[in-house]
């Protein structure tokens, strides 16, 4: 028995380097500048490809922070706030006091913002359609389904690292 377990643990072990490896292909490819560029450009829009994936992510999560959104979005916190002043000086962003601590400043979307994320929205979706047209629907659906749960099981992971819960107590 312990034989099967063995060999079990080998074949998952190869899965989990597969796994891994997907991953990391899919986050370098979506972290490519040419990307954003593509996106920008499909989407008709004209903004730095430096501030695009703020205005996305602000889209996404306002009203945010913006130590939140830096850590989100992987960068300096210095950087992110220079990024979104140059944001809101294009009248795409606008900042407030934080509803729950007002020492916080929040970045919300401004219409002419959200006019822009709605149409990287509708370029996401064509290209999308585009990337998926081979698929059947079944097999989408499925991505669908276990990226859901990939990500809530990661999310989970994160929120359990004792290290990280020791310093929120702190």
């Amino acid at each position: 028995m312990s034989s099967k377990k063995k060999v079990q643990d080998t074949l998952n072990s190869e899965k989990l380097k597969h796994v891994h490896s997907a991953m990391t292909r899919i986050v370098s490819f979506m972290s490519r500048p040419q990307v954003d560029e593509r996106m920008v450009r499909e989407a008709g829009i004209a903004l730095d490809r430096a501030l695009f994936p703020l205005l996305v992510s602000i889209d996404r999560l306002a009203p945010i922070g913006v130590i939140d959104l830096a850590e989100h979005i992987g960068r300096d916190y210095t950087t992110v706030s220079r990024q979104v002043a140059k944001l809101e000086s294009l009248g795409l962003v606008k900042r407030r006091a934080g509803e729950k601590d007002g020492r916080v400043r929040e970045a919300l979307m401004t219409e002419q913002g959200k006019a822009m994320t709605d149409a990287v929205n509708i370029a996401r979706e064509r290209i999308g359609r585009a990337i998926f047209e081979q698929w059947d629907e079944r097999e989408f659906d499925e991505l669908v389904r276990l990226l859901q749960k990939f990500v809530g099981d990661i999310e989970h992971f994160a929120a359990s690292d004792p290290a990280k819960n020791a310093d929120a107590g702190a």
